[in-house]
């Protein structure tokens, strides 16, 4: 069986080395892939072989069937191959970020909504009187909430006092002082600005803010994170080529083609030369690549437990109604002091209006989503992690898979090394990354490119990030 192999592709190597020693009579093998490839029209394609003296990159003392026109055609072209071949390689990567980003955010989103619901419920079910005052500030709340997970630059402490400075005049006038209703706007603030000092609802508010900080915070660092990764793809999927790249690609690609050469394919050493030249900022983003996929599983790992957004959420309203017992409870004394601050408030009794939230239809959201969390959360964090993990090291192998996968000739087979049909290529064959490309022979490689490094930046900053 080796033996036949032997011969064929000794044969193999006779024919195309035929064809490129100035045997070639036709140009027809070269317009059929030209014309399938939908390359440009055939007008002013050779029909037979010519002299290639206007060429500038598939020069050859042979006759050849590419004119200047068709190898500027040729060099676009195989620059477009590259780049949809750079972009099927990371469709996958690419689908799992954006994928998981959006069902993460879903799930904040349900997270936050219920969480809402479920306070707006206890203040339906233990204190009735004051529901429809309370609905403004709790809503306010979780709407602070999600816009400081999805990105606002607002200080979670800021808001949580907020909710429990606002709070306070519905308290003292439904729960304190009972039967106050419709004070002034004038009282109303200075009741809120006695809440600070009264303190009348002791260390709840402290606890919240504490706890939404420690929690909010990985959460939103989580959603943005993945949102650059899917901008880090974006980019190195449509990185910019250099003249002496697309050069090269030409030639590895194209030029065969010139010659009659249709069916050969580069060697794996040329192929890697190449490549890792066209990618060499490409693999500079190895490196953070692999931090960022590290840190990502290690802020994931961190985020459960007692400062889980999920355990903090759905039970603030335990910790709002730790607050209303403790205001109810030092009623008297609070009264007391804010008879001091404020003055003596002015009642005018009137009915409680109804509380109109549906507490059954959201009681069953609850129900449902507290059965389902940790298949939503949890697990699918974990999940997520494992299957990202698989791409720790996507950057640093790029031009090795392209070229074992999509672009190289197999091992044994005779290949094209840029200028004959060979059985092997014999240079040097350099590593990935700049600084091993200065003695690549195939590609001139001039300095970082600076789209790359403004991304290896963000980069940078968000696993710097990650160590708050």
């Amino acid at each position: 069986m080796g033996a036949k192999s032997l011969c064929l592709g000794a044969l193999v190597l006779l024919l195309l080395r035929a064809a490129a020693a100035g045997e070639l009579r036709s140009c027809e093998d070269a317009r059929k892939v030209f014309r399938l490839r939908q390359l440009g029209p055939l007008r002013g394609f050779p029909q037979t072989p010519r002299a290639g003296v206007d060429l500038q990159v598939c020069s050859s003392k042979n006759p050849t069937c590419c004119t200047k026109k068709m190898e500027e055609r040729y060099q676009a072209a195989a620059k477009q191959d590259i780049q949809q071949v750079l972009q099927t390689s990371s469709a996958m990567l690419k689908f799992l970020i954006s994928r998981n980003a959006a069902a993460f955010q879903e799930t904040f989103e349900m997270l936050i909504k219920l969480a809402e619901n479920y306070t707006s419920t206890l203040f339906c079910n233990t204190h009735r009187n004051m529901a429809v005052e309370a609905a403004t500030h709790v809503q306010e709340f979780f709407t602070d909430i999600g816009l400081f997970i999805f990105g606002t630059d607002i200080s979670t402490e800021d808001f949580v006092n907020r909710f429990f400075d606002t709070l306070f005049p519905v308290v003292y006038s439904h729960m304190i002082n009972p039967g106050l209703r419709d004070v002034s706007l004038e009282y109303a603030e200075c009741l809120r600005m006695a809440t600070r000092d009264i303190r009348p609802f002791g260390n709840v508010p402290k606890i919240v803010a504490r706890q939404m900080g420690r929690s909010l915070l990985p959460s939103r660092t989580f959603l943005q994170a993945l949102n650059l990764g899917i901008e880090v793809i974006n980019t190195t999927d449509h990185l910019h080529f250099s003249k002496d790249c697309s050069r090269a690609l030409l030639r590895m690609q194209y030029c065969p083609h010139c010659q009659g050469l249709t069916l050969s394919k580069p060697c794996m050493g040329y192929c890697l030369n190449v490549v890792r030249g066209c990618l060499a900022n490409m693999a500079e983003v190895d490196l953070h690549w692999q931090g960022y996929i590290q840190s990502l599983e290690e802020l994931s790992s961190a985020m459960h437990g007692t400062y889980d957004i999920e355990h903090v959420l759905l039970n603030f309203h335990s910790l709002v109604n730790d607050a209303l017992v403790q205001a109810h409870i030092n009623g008297p004394e609070l009264s007391e002091q804010v008879n001091k601050i404020c003055g003596p408030p002015v009642r005018k009794p009137t009915q409680s209006p109804g509380c109109s939230f549906d507490q059954n239809k959201d009681n069953q959201g609850l129900k449902m989503f507290s059965r389902d969390s940790e298949e939503t959360l949890a697990n699918r964090r974990k999940e997520f992690i494992g299957h990202l993990r698989l791409y720790r090291a996507f950057y640093g192998g790029l031009a090795d898979q392209l070229c074992a996968n999509e672009l190289a000739a197999a091992d044994g087979l005779p290949c094209w090394n840029g200028e004959d049909v060979v059985r092997s290529y014999t240079h040097r064959v350099v590593g990935s990354g700049i600084k091993a490309q200065s003695g690549n022979p195939e590609v001139k490689v001039k300095g970082t490119d600076p789209v790359i490094s403004q991304i290896i930046d963000k980069l940078k900053h968000i696993i710097q990030f990650f160590l708050f």
